[in-house]
């Protein structure tokens, strides 16, 4: 039976870690893991009283706890635009309970709010013995002393968020790709792009090549088509038991072309 410790702070909640365990957000991941006795843990750390479950929108700027419930994001009016997201992960049971920190450091072809985060340009609050450093989604590593606090972003503009995600079942199951992307036009020509992509590699990445390819050109279909076929330049998929890697070579650009024109 494992000691379960329930910290009021994210401060406390990184001390006790220092002694060892394992730190539990919603518990989706960690405690099927625990009851099943696949990872022996003495000492659980939940940050289920640590007040990190707070939603701010002031402006366009965002701030949400990393305790807060991939169902508390989907519930906020000012984060509207993240509902379908958050309705593409899993069930509305596993929704109420795993937390927006969990989500972001869970390995892919999970993680499907961090795909989004990433597209975002969100930064990641981390907790740890040095204090409190900030980095971006695609450099975020978390060491077994530290906490999750808060992610932080900028609500985009109307008209200019994008995504999709294609699975085996259309509810609750894990992306065989995801694709999430901010795509801002002014004058007629793609101003902005960032394109995020998950489940083809252990964390979401970014589509550099295909975000050139938008960047000045018109926002239209054949520029389109060119980014989709450009965004599998510098990705190597993996093979799980969701799909092979070369399935998600081949649709790759299909999702992308998908999720910016908005097909289907």
């Amino acid at each position: 039976m494992s000691h379960v410790h329930l910290p009021g702070s994210a401060a406390e909640a990184a001390d006790l870690l220092r002694n060892g365990g394992w730190l539990v957000g919603g518990g989706t991941v960690v405690m099927p893991r625990v009851n099943t006795g696949a990872v022996p843990v003495d000492s659980l750390v939940s940050l289920r009283r640590a007040g990190l479950d707070d939603i701010t929108v002031d402006g366009r700027r965002a701030s949400i706890g990393a305790a807060a419930t991939l169902a508390d994001v989907g519930e906020h009016d000012a984060l509207a635009f993240l509902l379908p997201v958050i309705r593409s992960i899993a069930s509305p049971p596993v929704r109420n309970l795993a937390t927006v920190g969990g989500n972001l450091v869970v390995g892919q072809p999970y993680g499907d709010l961090a795909v989004a985060l990433l597209a975002l340009d969100a930064r990641v609050e981390v907790l740890g013995a040095d204090g409190v450093r900030e980095v971006g989604v695609a450099e975020l590593t978390v060491g077994g002393a530290e906490v999750l606090t808060a992610v932080h972003l900028d609500v985009p503009d109307s008209g200019t968020w994008f995504y999709r995600k294609a699975m085996r079942r259309r509810h609750n199951s894990a992306a065989i790709v995801t694709v999430a992307a901010v795509v801002a036009v002014g004058d007629g020509v793609v101003r902005q792009a960032r394109i995020a992509l998950g489940g083809l590699a252990p964390r979401p990445v970014r589509a550099p090549a295909a975000e050139r390819v938008l960047l000045g050109q018109p926002f239209d279909r054949p520029t389109v088509e060119a980014a989709a076929s450009a965004a599998r330049q510098g990705v190597t998929p993996l093979d799980d038991a969701y799909a092979s890697a070369w399935y998600r070579d081949r649709v790759l650009p299909v999702h992308v072309r998908r999720a910016l024109l908005g097909e289907d």
